[in-house]
């Protein structure tokens, strides 16, 4: 195993998304996955039935004796529900981790629709962690929240991602699934470029943890050594291989096979 990924996320019990997503990715990516739990869902692939949060000074003592004994090359966020969490996240990774890089997925709305940030706390992720991101991976609707930026386009992608680099983050990835049209389009937006990222649409409803999946499988790059766009280019492949694999599973938005390959070199683009 090559990359130690901390990932501080929420559980989704169907495991197709949050953390059982996040932890399947690293590990078929070669990597060596940890996990800070930031709440317990009761989860399928219908929708969320129940959200029941950690008490923030436990993700806290999660996060630490991780870091203190194990350390880690990325870290990679996702669920972060309330105020609290993303202050106590962002504080704890400030005290014990502030020189390891950051993929931070800013986790709104479930696949099914249902909210998974608290009302009112956009602000801290705007305020807290963006600022801390290494990479910010939003999909249109995520991006439009932070900014305010319509993300109906590829212009409006792009400047959603300016927005988000003028407020703090070092890079965006703004992701194009929601966004109509026979391609997916995802925007790789840096201060110094942006790069494009394309593939024909996959028609399918089995995308349930698309967006974790991407995300965990960045950090795992990135924690390997991979510059950024390595990094997006060998996610984004894995990702579409696990679309293509889905077993068929539940009745809703099913989830992706995120065991596709065991070796990572098949992936390389």
């Amino acid at each position: 195993m090559d990359g130690r990924v901390l990932i501080v996320a929420g559980s989704d019990s169907g495991g197709g998304a949050g953390i059982q997503a996040d932890i399947k990715s690293v590990t078929a990516l070669g990597g060596f996955a940890m996990t800070a739990v930031t709440a317990l869902t009761a989860q399928n692939t219908r929708g969320v039935h129940g959200i029941f949060g950690v008490e923030t000074s436990f993700i806290a003592q999660q996060i630490r004796v991780v870091l203190d004994d194990l350390g880690a090359d990325c870290l990679k966020t996702g669920m972060l529900h309330s105020v609290e969490v993303i202050e106590t996240v962002v504080e704890t990774l400030s005290d014990i981790g502030g020189d390891i890089p950051l993929v931070a997925d800013p986790v709104m709305v479930a696949k099914g629709g249902a909210r998974l940030l608290d009302e009112g706390a956009n602000a801290a992720l705007v305020s807290l962690l963006i600022p801390r991101a290494s990479v910010l991976t939003p999909n249109a609707p995520e991006a439009a929240a932070l900014t305010g930026v319509a993300v109906e386009n590829e212009d409006g992608q792009r400047r959603a991602g300016e927005k988000l680099l003028e407020l703090g983050a070092a890079a965006v990835l703004v992701k194009g699934g929601h966004i109509e049209g026979p391609d997916v389009v995802d925007l790789l937006v840096t201060p110094t470029e942006t790069l494009r990222f394309a593939d024909p649409r996959i028609e399918t409803r089995h995308t349930h943890g698309t967006g974790c999946t991407l995300a965990s499988a960045i950090a795992a790059g990135l924690a390997q050594g991979k510059e950024l766009p390595d990094a997006v280019v060998r996610a984004r492949i894995y990702v579409r291989q696990a679309i293509a694999a889905a077993p068929g599973y539940g009745h809703g938005h099913g989830p992706l096979d995120h065991g596709v390959t065991f070796d990572p070199r098949r992936l390389e683009p």
